[in-house]
């Protein structure tokens, strides 16, 4: 009998649920989107209640549409978006609080609070991450303190806490599994990424009670049964990974120094770092890629806020283009950017210069400046900042980067990949494959139960395009120059 995977990728704005069988090839999927809810400027919130309904949903009509049979589906793999976080009461399973999403700020003024008492370079030491609103401990703290009655609740361990993963797991088995695995507990703030273990002085720091938390479980791993769902009933919950560390996987980027990006809203660019945990001297995140086995890996991770939503920007907000792929024709009608160089920071800057007071900036715009010399500033602008990372990561871990395979929707823009290369000096690498989120924990999954073999993935990898550098090298120099005296007038913008 045929045997497939089932793999999960709830994110940010939807919940998909995708079949695989086991040479990596896609049988069937269905998206189904949730609401988004902004109920203050700075706050993102997410109904945890109707993504597990839409999980069941995407799942019951994706089998339908494989017409796979009962008994073939080998096992079930998670992958989702990090740091969002829920917490339910377990008697009840109703959540306390709508989920807080990985993009809410409420929490800021609590990290610079945090930040100035001294203690970032312990917690920076302890987890690998910075004092930052994006992570979890911080949104499971303010439940906590502004929930009528919660606190109380947590302290008589009435309360559990997970992130997307955890909620949608616990809810596939009526409660019998509250797990998480390392690379999801290494986003919360609460984990200690050396010692494998929640930290006491971290749970004290943030006031979270330890019995809260998810039992952590390696990535590839064969844990409880899905008993919720009549048609995966017995079926193994095999493989768990936040969805930058799954793609990462899914791009085959195994061995040491092997990256890739994802060219979405923003851009996530992971390098592995094998066994060791590099601490970034530069502002990048040190991260767990996935523990298979007692075998753990590590990464470090840089993350560009303002990816495709530059072309969402020119789109949308100055009307450009109707169609975000019409940016490639448009940006191609002319040979450069006609000396403009366009600073995307219209939410601050990310990795490495982490400034939030920086602002949008176009400079070098003459009489002779058009539609499409902006446009193509647009595209060369996400790619500048992909090789910021791209150049801290090689400081900080000592390695070069031969190759970066990339995904993501705006990966499928030729034109911007040709100039990251051109200005990266690497050759990046386009799979065959665009759902390279699913595909990595399927992957997780599979080998958890002996469906699939490591050594028998990089075989599976198909490239599509390897794009080459083209330009001289002073010709790159100049142009990196004039990105970095643009990024200079850019920061410390708002007071």
């Amino acid at each position: 009998m045929k045997k497939y995977i089932l793999s999960i990728d709830q994110s940010t704005t939807a919940t998909k649920a995708l079949i695989y069988d086991q040479d990596g090839k896609l049988s069937a999927q269905k998206n189904v989107d949730h609401k988004q809810y902004f109920p203050n400027p700075g706050w993102v919130e997410h109904d945890a209640e109707e993504i597990y309904r839409n999980t069941k949903k995407a799942i019951l009509i994706v089998i339908q549409k494989s017409k796979v049979l009962r008994g073939e589906i080998a096992a079930v793999g998670i992958t989702n978006q990090r740091e969002t976080t829920v917490v339910w009461d377990r008697k009840t399973g109703k959540p306390v609080f709508n989920a807080i999403v990985w993009q809410d700020r409420r929490t800021a003024d609590f990290c610079l609070k945090l930040k100035e008492s001294g203690r970032e370079g312990i917690i920076t030491e302890k987890t690998g991450l910075l004092i930052d609103a994006y992570f979890s401990a911080t949104k499971i703290k303010w439940i906590l303190d502004h929930v009528e009655g919660v606190k109380e609740r947590a302290e008589k361990g009435e309360l559990a806490f997970g992130t997307t993963d955890t909620w949608v797991i616990w809810n596939l088995t009526r409660g019998s599994l509250h797990i998480t695995d390392v690379s999801n507990a290494s986003r919360t703030l609460l984990f200690n990424i050396h010692t494998l273990k929640w930290d006491a002085e971290l749970l004290e720091i943030f006031g979270v009670p330890e019995s809260m938390l998810p039992k952590v479980v390696a990535s590839s791993n064969i844990n409880g049964e899905v008993t919720d769902i009549e048609q995966l009933h017995g079926v193994p919950i095999a493989g768990i990974a936040g969805d930058q560390q799954a793609a990462l996987f899914g791009q085959m980027c195994i061995k040491e120094s092997m990256a890739k990006c994802t060219y979405g809203t923003g851009c996530f660019l992971v390098m592995n770092t094998g066994s060791k945990a590099i601490r970034s001297k530069n502002k990048l995140l040190t991260t767990i890629a996935w523990q298979i086995g007692d075998q753990v890996t590590y990464a470090l991770e840089g993350s560009v806020f303002m990816g495709g939503a530059v072309i969402q920007w020119l789109r949308d907000g100055l009307g450009f283009f109707k169609d975000s792929a019409e940016s490639e024709a448009l940006a191609a009608q002319v040979e450069d950017s006609g000396g403009v160089v366009f600073v995307p920071s219209l939410t601050g800057l990310g990795a490495p210069h982490w400034d939030p007071y920086a602002r949008g900036s176009m400079f070098g715009i003459t009489r002779g400046t058009t539609k499409a010399h902006l446009t193509r500033a647009a595209l060369e602008s996400i790619c500048f900042q992909v090789n910021d990372v791209i150049e801290t990561m090689k400081m900080d871990s000592g390695e070069s980067i031969p190759e970066l395979r990339v995904d993501g929707g705006a990966a499928a823009n030729n034109l911007m990949l040709q100039f990251q290369s051109d200005i990266s000096g690497i050759d990046l690498v386009r799979s065959t494959n665009v759902e390279t989120t699913a595909l990595g924990v399927a992957y997780l999954a599979g080998i958890a139960v002996g469906l699939l073999k490591l050594e028998e993935l990089q075989e599976k990898y198909q490239i599509e395009k390897v794009f080459k550098t083209k330009i001289r090298a002073d010709d790159i120099g100049m142009l990196k120059a004039r990105w970095y005296k643009a990024v200079e007038r850019t920061k410390n913008w708002i007071d």
